[in-house]
């Protein structure tokens, strides 16, 4: 099997999980700055088989769709074109940077730590991905 490979998509930074060969567990890969994500992904994909992408997809309270929603659907196309074959999927990322927070908290990193909002992204990505396998 080959890994899935979720996103966080971010103005300023990205972060990204995936899971094991297996789709098993899901695990952080890192963040990088957007404006890197697409090459990073590609070499990424050059290394590791990779079956689809789940993007999160950011929702307001009432529902509708985020600002940041049309900088997405601009980069899933480039993704599509870039790495074609490779589906993409959505899945709701309400809550999930309140959620990793308290993951954070609750797991011990120190409130220094806790500051740098690259660890709080490639954590959402994770839970990204998990919402992403338990529906599958």
């Amino acid at each position: 099997m080959a890994r899935i490979v979720a996103i966080d998509y971010g103005g300023r930074r990205t972060g990204i999980a995936a899971t094991d060969p297996l789709q098993m567990i899901a695990s952080a890969v890192g963040t990088v700055d957007t404006r890197e994500l697409m090459d990073y992904l590609k070499k990424y994909c050059a290394k590791e088989e990779v079956e689809s992408f789940v993007v999160g997809q950011p929702m307001r309270l009432n529902g509708s769709a985020s600002d940041i929603e049309v900088e997405i659907l601009v980069f899933i196309d480039k993704l599509k074109e870039a790495i074609p074959n490779k589906p993409v999927y959505r899945i709701n990322e309400t809550y999930t940077s309140k959620i990793s927070m308290q993951a954070l908290i609750a797991s011990g990193v120190k409130k220094k730590d806790r500051r740098d909002k690259r660890l709080l992204d490639s954590v959402s990505a994770t839970l990204i991905l998990q919402d992403y396998l338990a529906t599958k």
